[in-house]
């Protein structure tokens, strides 16, 4: 079916978007209608260019619809990006046609990793576009970070529609885009960052991945609270969200994926930063720990997993008398309310009066953890410094604290147990039910159930 007359008109509008979700609407309302998010509306002017269409429209031959059984689904050959513990978090290397989304916090070091995987991918032609740095700070970088092995393009450029045309000239195998809230482009008329821009500049690139079949790599803002910055639809817009951690006065760094239609969101990546840039950490347990603990209290070893990956890391603490009256509860890499549970948990249970005394505690390395596991290796290390006692550094704990002070299972204990075996541990300190459903091996470390954390204490502390 033809189509007759197409009338074309451009006008200016005020619409106000919704930060959280990208719904745009004639006026502003307290709640969002589509997501309701409270107090998200911000006023942009746009420029449209509406089309009227009589009637009739004629359908493109790649848009066909087809039978899903009649689909030739082939398996893609992902790019390696010579990065081991990159291709981890993105599943198997980047998938061709892939549009990546890199967040992390300022300085935390995004544009570092991003520029050290294009160097070192060999054989491979790459267009680095930057809003942010001029070419001369690349080159800079470029030089710190180690060995061009690639092809590697760079410009300083924040028009999206000159990217393009770079991009038509260079034919690169990867493009990436530093950041994506610098860009702006042509058919939106608001500053860029804005929400519409950035709406805007991802789904332009989105179309341009999907058709060429280059994978796209993007750096985003976070806010304040830790999300990333501008509209939610740039989350659902991307194929993978990529959260680069920690913290900038500590070495170690986690890269770990929010979101992965090719992959599992389990995997994570730790990085070291050194002068040269992020060097690839493999086997994190042996860097984490100290080796030089003996004699000193408030340390207890935690046999964790952190995405799939089962690693030990050293969690430290320390007890004093309130100097100043109001006791004082602080927590770095832990949740400062699991902590203060965990205290309720040691004076109910098990009898230890703490209710007069500054309590610090603190995860190794600059690391955060959020596995259960580590509560049995938190109140361990609580009651060794209360107690002015030393646990041996030869034994270690994995076990989720629950309210009545029971010892409750966790989950891959098999991977903790092996771990804590291949760095020479002599003892590890379990849940009891674990230790029931263990299978038969033979263990060259010797597994201990408890079912309560006095259980534990008597073990530690005899």
């Amino acid at each position: 079916m033809q189509t007759k007359r197409i009338y074309i008109m451009a006008k200016d509008k005020v619409v106000f978007f919704c930060k959280e979700c990208g719904a745009d609407y004639p006026k502003a309302y307290g709640k969002c209608p589509s997501c309701g998010a409270w107090n998200s509306f911000v006023e942009q002017v746009v420029r449209k260019d509406t089309a009227k269409i009589e009637h009739g429209y004629e359908l493109a031959k790649e848009s066909q619809p087809i039978r899903i059984n009649e689909v030739n689904a082939q398996a893609e050959t992902r790019i390696d990006t010579l990065n081991e513990e990159f291709n981890r978090v993105l599943g198997g290397g980047l998938v061709p046609g892939s549009l990546v989304l890199i967040g992390g916090e300022p300085g935390i070091g995004k544009s570092t990793l991003v520029l050290q995987v294009a160097l070192r991918m060999a054989g491979k032609k790459i267009l680095y576009a930057s809003g942010e740095e001029s070419v001369n700070q690349l080159k800079m970088r470029a030089e710190r970070v180690g060995e061009m092995l690639s092809d590697c393009y760079v410009v300083s450029e924040t028009s999206l529609e000159q990217i393009f045309a770079h991009i038509k000239e260079i034919k690169p195998d990867v493009v990436i885009v530093d950041s994506i809230q610098t860009m702006s482009t042509s058919t939106a008329e608001s500053s860029p960052g804005s929400i519409s821009q950035v709406r805007e500049c991802s789904a332009a690139l989105l179309k341009f991945a999907k058709e060429t079949h280059i994978p796209v790599l993007l750096i985003g803002h976070i806010t304040k609270e830790g999300s990333i910055a501008g509209p939610k639809i740039l989350e659902h817009i991307v194929d993978t969200v990529l959260q680069f951690e920690g913290d900038r006065h500590y070495m170690y760094r986690i890269l770990r994926a929010n979101k992965n239609r090719f992959g599992s969101t389990d995997e994570l990546a730790i990085f070291e930063m050194q002068q040269q840039g992020l060097r690839e950490v493999s086997n994190p347990s042996e860097l984490l720990l100290t080796q030089n603990n003996d004699g000193l209290s408030g340390i207890a070893i935690a046999a964790m997993i952190e995405g799939v990956r089962p690693f030990l890391i050293e969690v430290q603490a320390l007890v004093s008398t309130a100097a100043y009256g109001v006791p004082q509860r602080s927590a770095t890499g832990f949740d400062l309310r699991r902590m203060n549970m965990l205290l309720a948990v040691l004076e109910k249970r098990a009898g230890f009066k703490l209710a007069q005394k500054d309590v610090f505690l603190n995860i190794a390395g600059g690391l955060r953890v959020s596995d259960p596991g580590v509560d049995l290796s938190v109140l361990s290390a609580v009651l060794s410094s209360n107690l002015d006692l030393t646990i041996d550094k030869r034994i270690c704990l994995t076990g989720e604290v629950g309210l009545s002070g029971e010892i409750r299972p966790v989950n891959r204990i098999e991977q903790r147990i092996a771990e804590a075996q291949k760095l020479g541990f002599k003892k590890i300190i379990i849940p009891e039910f674990n230790r029931s459903q263990l299978a038969k091996k033979n263990w060259k470390i010797e597994v201990i159930g408890v079912q309560k954390v006095e259980d534990a204490f008597r073990i530690l502390f005899a």
